[in-house]
């Protein structure tokens, strides 16, 4: 099964970032992500054998892990603005969210989870870009927006999320949720 851990969205972060997604969806001809699917990755597992899911989960039971403030807000482009492949909106790299990224990818590494190479950087995907669609309109609007603060919440479980294909795109369920310190998201 295809797997990967992540935060989910507070209500009213997801629903100021819904507010700016049906603002900007009609704008360009993208593959845009279902706001079911949204969420700050925290680690990405990839393929990992159904029998060996329960190592993963104790590891994930295991890690010692505050309460994570998330801030969303910011858009943009990776790998660039010039040729880009993911439009997303940014998440601050928060010390606390920083550390259990960290953290969940040096236990993860020790049974077999291929360790992250680059620098974390979290975000929400909003839409893939495949070929050369026209981002003129979306990039104006961008732009001109007065503000893509989506706001800011307290993270209160990690979750591990699996990933199903379908021919509508990838749909995610959760597959065990881990407390983080603090009781209120």
């Amino acid at each position: 099964m295809r797997l990967f851990c992540g935060l989910s969205l507070a209500y009213e972060v997801r629903r100021n970032l819904e507010l700016l997604f049906e603002h900007l969806h009609p704008l360009a001809a993208l593959h845009w992500s279902p706001p079911n699917n949204w969420h700050v990755t925290t680690k990405f597992i990839g393929e990992w054998p159904d029998e060996r899911v329960g190592q993963i989960k104790e590891i994930l039971a295991g890690l010692p892990a505050a309460a994570v403030p998330v801030h969303v807000g910011g858009l943009g482009w990776f790998p660039n603005p010039h040729q880009p492949r993911v439009f997303y909106v940014g998440v601050e790299p928060t010390p606390e969210l920083t550390a259990l990224a960290r953290d969940t990818d040096r236990a993860l590494a020790r049974i077999g989870v291929a360790a992250e190479t680059k620098p974390y950087q979290p975000h929400i995907t909003l839409a893939r870009i495949k070929g050369a669609p026209d981002l003129s309109a979306l990039r104006r609007s961008v732009a001109a927006l007065p503000s893509s603060d989506c706001g800011r919440y307290r993270a209160v479980r990690h979750l591990l999320y699996r990933s199903r294909t379908s021919p509508e795109g990838s749909v995610y369920s959760v597959e065990a949720e881990f407390p983080l310190g603090g009781d209120k998201p």
